[in-house]
């Protein structure tokens, strides 16, 4: 493994600890944008055998996920399974790890280009607007070097093909 993989998996796991203090988190991932595909790629994962690390997807899920975090560039929240079915197929999968509301943070750039985001999913009514506060201040709180292990991964690499049918963000 080199230096550099370390260093970026050591700012994902920091990252993942200080949302599991708050606003608490049990799966946990971490996608990079490519916008020359309109895609996520995996970068990290609390759960690498439900949701490996490198799948990538093209951005196939509600046009309300995509427009408040992609566009709008707005962390967006599912307090519960009903709001969470609307916009991701897996929910299943999901319910079967315990999860049924999911926070996701855009992680914008120093341009205010989104360069990645971060998911953390928990309990069914586990999170409020004030989960979502304290999740961007700690996205804020390590943005440079959340931004710097973005930047250690080449956007412009090929898609990956062999992405798990059940996949989400």
């Amino acid at each position: 493994m080199s230096r550099l993989t370390v260093a970026t998996e050591t700012v994902f796991t920091n990252t993942f600890q200080a949302m599991q203090q708050e606003p608490g988190v049990v799966l946990f991932t971490v996608l990079q944008w490519i916008p020359q595909r309109s895609g996520l790629r995996r970068l990290y994962t609390s759960h690498p055998e439900a949701y490996p690390v490198g799948a990538e997807k093209t951005v196939e899920i509600s046009p309300g996920w995509l427009g408040t975090v992609i566009e709008d560039k707005k962390p967006f929240l599912a307090p519960d399974l009903d709001s969470l079915r609307e916009v991701f197929t897996d929910s299943a999968l999901i319910q079967q790890l315990g999860c049924g509301a999911v926070i996701n943070i855009p992680v914008l750039d120093d341009h205010g280009n989104v360069a990645g985001v971060l998911a953390l999913l928990d309990a069914e009514g586990h999170y409020t607007q004030q989960s979502v506060d304290t999740a961007v201040g700690v996205v804020e709180a390590s943005r440079p070097q959340l931004l710097e292990a973005f930047a250690a991964y080449p956007t412009d690499l090929p898609a990956r093909t062999e992405v798990p049918v059940k996949d989400t963000f």
